[in-house]
């Protein structure tokens, strides 16, 4: 029996050893040299005699030209902070939702209302004076009150769970609020993370391309993705030339790169550009698509949506036609409108799917490169390295510059801000994600 497996397990070894030896040559070598490349000083004066730099490359690349106006602790201190304070207004919403629909309320949810509103009007009161010492005592608050929450159950959370995603909504709504509007602000200085990274952006080139690339990131995944279940929606129903308009939203896709940029310089041309004709044709002002800086980022986002639209729709298509119709036959016994069938059945069974191209398209967006290089005829954007993304910004210091050593170590950084969102991303996933055996 033991002979038998071992032979079982050689002959499967056998058949992989090809597969395994193109991916050792291709794939796991080039990414195990480029890891101990990093620690080295390797460019156009070494090119012969690389030595051992060890963290040199990484401090290289996160040096700033001039300092930043208030340290990285303190910005993720308030970040956090404001974080915090977004996750119970959205508990507290939902208790006052709850609160109305029952019409009583009980001693744990007025405990937590009241200590909520104490720790918000106390933030009110002293965050235009706001001091490492109260930022402590508050963080301290909202840690205690969150802990509450959670294990001492002072609100039913079975309501949040039950609308996840409006949840998620209210919450960044809350935290773009907290961070941008009521945030703590010394001489016209905000504090937080984001407020840090946008100062450090202006004073080191690794934190431009970061900022830029997350910059796209938020405007391309969110707009891509709702755009493509809407299409999905509308082909999953009974339409005419429902083949014809599935290879027209899929032609981008497969598609060049190289020609699909071309064709958006077309639209985009300040003169005789499509996009400003129809601008001009309904009262608008023309808009220098190419050639401001401020439009660098939103040109190429509607230009990778554009592309990209397609083979999302058509795997949210595919999702979409495998939900069982006994679901939508029992909603219609009980009398459901079409709303109602999308929040209780569409959209939670269809969570896996939309959990999967979250995934690909985050990893994707991060990896933007084309799109920039086509467009603006291999700079990275108009001026102000304005289009300047993190693969742009390792393609630059390996190709260009001929410094391989640090363009492997922005490789890596790179790596390991996209194994952070993923990893966040698998983590609410778990939460939100329903699957259907």
């Amino acid at each position: 029996m033991k002979a038998r497996r071992a032979k079982e397990s050689l002959l499967a070894y056998l058949f992989l050893l090809p597969s395994i030896i193109v991916l050792s040559i291709f794939t796991f070598w080039p990414i195990g040299f480029s890891f101990v490349l990093s620690f080295f000083k390797w460019d156009f004066r070494n090119m012969k005699n690389p030595f051992f730099y060890g963290l040199g490359n990484y401090k290289e690349i996160l040096k700033f030209d001039y300092p930043v106006k208030f340290p990285f602790y303190k910005g993720l201190l308030y970040s956090a902070l404001y974080i915090m304070l977004a996750y119970v207004t959205m508990v507290f919403i939902f208790a006052i939702y709850d609160l109305i629909s029952k019409k009583r309320i009980g001693v744990k949810n007025a405990t937590f209302l009241v200590v909520y509103l104490t720790i918000l009007i106390v933030y009110s009161l002293v965050r235009l004076q706001l001091n490492m010492l109260l930022l402590a005592i508050l963080l301290v608050l909202s840690v205690i009150l969150i802990f509450a929450l959670i294990y001492k159950k002072l609100v039913d959370f079975k309501l949040v769970k039950a609308h996840a995603w409006f949840g998620f909504a209210i919450w960044l709504v809350s935290y773009v609020l907290f961070e941008f509007k009521f945030s703590a602000k010394f001489n016209n200085q905000s504090y937080g993370i984001i407020d840090y990274l946008i100062d450090a952006s202006e004073k080191n080139l690794f934190f431009k391309a970061l900022t830029n690339t997350t910059y796209y990131v938020i405007l391309t995944v969110p707009i891509g993705l709702t755009i493509a279940l809407l299409i999905a929606l509308l082909l999953n129903n009974n339409i005419k030339l429902k083949a014809f308009f599935r290879t027209s939203f899929f032609i981008p896709f497969v598609t060049s790169s190289v020609a699909v940029g071309l064709i958006w310089k077309w639209i985009y041309n300040d003169d005789v550009g499509l996009l400003n004709y129809l601008l001009v044709s309904i009262g608008l002002e023309p808009v220098k698509w190419l050639k401001d800086a401020k439009w660098t980022i939103p040109t190429v986002s509607i230009v990778a949506i554009w592309k990209t639209v397609g083979y999302n729709a058509m795997i949210f298509l595919a999702g979409l036609q495998n939900i069982d119709t006994f679901y939508y036959e029992a909603a219609d016994v009980d009398g459901a409108n079409s709303m109602q069938k999308f929040l209780k059945i569409t959209w939670p069974l269809l969570s896996p799917t939309t959990f999967f191209l979250l995934i690909v398209s985050v990893i994707g967006a991060f990896k933007v490169f084309q799109e920039v290089f086509v467009l603006y005829d291999g700079l990275p954007g108009p001026y102000g390295n304005s289009g300047m993304t993190m693969v742009y910004y390792v393609f630059d210091l390996f190709y260009r510059q001929q410094r391989m050593g640090i363009a492997s170590a922005a490789a890596y950084l790179l790596f390991l801000v996209i194994l952070v969102f993923t990893f966040i991303q698998y983590r609410v996933g778990d939460k939100v994600v329903e699957y259907v055996s």
